[in-house]
């Protein structure tokens, strides 16, 4: 009896496509799941866990995320400075002030893998403050959830 061979896509054969995600008034969990999942490809019937199969996540309106319960008063994002006494701490609230790329940022990032091809799919993920983006030319195509 001949056994069938599993099905591997070419790495030139995988399409990568762009996806327009507006954030205004989206839940930031269920944002950044969605849109995990289409970084890892796991949305295309050819996934494969070892490939980068996954297409390209353009976010705009990213001060306008909705936090629920307290998480915007009470979540804090901390960094360290490597340094005795470095650890510095902010909540989400001043981080949405300051720099909201950066909260939608390290919420996809915590839902990829934590691996060589995890940072591979981070870098197709570009986030924007305001409604206008910089990736016209490739046609995104706008997803709503």
């Amino acid at each position: 009896m001949r056994q069938k061979k599993t099905f591997l896509p070419k790495v030139e054969s995988i399409e990568k496509k762009y996806f327009l995600i507006d954030a205004k008034d989206k839940v930031l969990g269920r944002l950044a799941t969605n849109v995990a999942t289409i970084l890892m490809g796991k949305h295309k019937p050819l996934w494969t866990p070892f490939l980068d199969t996954g297409d390209f996540v353009i976010i705009i309106n990213a001060e306008k995320v909705k936090f629920t319960g307290k998480k915007l008063l009470e979540k804090a994002y901390y960094r360290h400075s490597g340094y005795l006494g470095g650890l510095k701490k902010e909540t989400a609230f001043s981080l949405l002030q300051k720099n909201p790329e950066t909260v939608i940022f390290h919420a996809v990032k915590g839902m990829l893998p934590k691996n060589h091809l995890g940072r591979k799919m981070l870098k197709k993920l570009k986030v924007y403050k305001g409604p206008e983006h910089l990736h016209q030319a490739q046609k995104p195509a706008l997803l709503e959830f």
